[in-house]
């Protein structure tokens, strides 16, 4: 399927979803991540949902993050569509931007280089680890400059499609996507 099909379709479904099915799918979610072999690094990228349009609610992958005493960092939209990125400390202050996503109001910078592992938000995403988000291209500029080797998870409320059919030369796969009910994992190629 095309992009835009499937964003049109997973926007749709995202909002029948009510408040109390998105919580357990986001908990269900946050238990399945503890299966990956990913919580051995320092540096741990998460974004924080707009609620309003259903997103999983990363709250729960904070406390794991939390708990287990790891480096959180957190993006922001700075200037010509590029992400900023910000450690996570007891003294960060969040705002939402124009599109409703809390985000840090500044703090101390992290280099998308230093990051080990980065969950990844999408609408959608496909048997070969391609995923869809909302279109502005945000995600695929911050992966481009971490190292070849970090670890991309996306983490997503439905199953993947077939395939995406309309893939660029400039969209970053993933390593693994995680659902309520289970995990995959993509063999990734250099530049895929």
């Amino acid at each position: 399927m095309l992009k835009k099909d499937l964003r049109s379709q997973y926007s749709k479904e995202r909002a029948k979803i009510t408040s109390e099915l998105l919580l357990h799918n986001s908990l269900c979610i946050a238990n399945k991540l503890l299966e990956l072999p990913i919580w051995s690094f320092d540096y741990y990228h998460i974004f924080l949902p707009i609620l309003e349009k259903h997103e999983v609610d990363t709250s729960f992958i904070l406390s794991i993050l939390q708990g287990k005493d790891k480096n959180i960092v957190l993006p922001k939209v700075g200037s010509h569509g590029q992400l900023k990125h910000f450690l996570l400390t007891d003294n960060t202050r969040l705002q939402k931007n124009v599109w409703g996503v809390p985000e840090p109001t500044d703090g101390i910078e992290i280099s998308p280089k230093k990051l080990d592992v980065v969950f990844v938000p999408l609408l959608a995403f496909d048997k070969k680890g391609h995923r869809v988000g909302y279109g502005k291209g945000f995600y695929d500029r911050f992966l481009s400059q971490c190292r070849k080797e970090v670890l991309k998870v996306g983490i997503s409320l439905f199953e993947p499609e077939q395939e995406i059919t309309d893939i660029s030369k400039t969209d970053i796969s993933l390593d693994h996507c995680v659902t309520p009910s289970y995990i995959y994992s993509f063999a990734t190629s250099a530049g895929s």
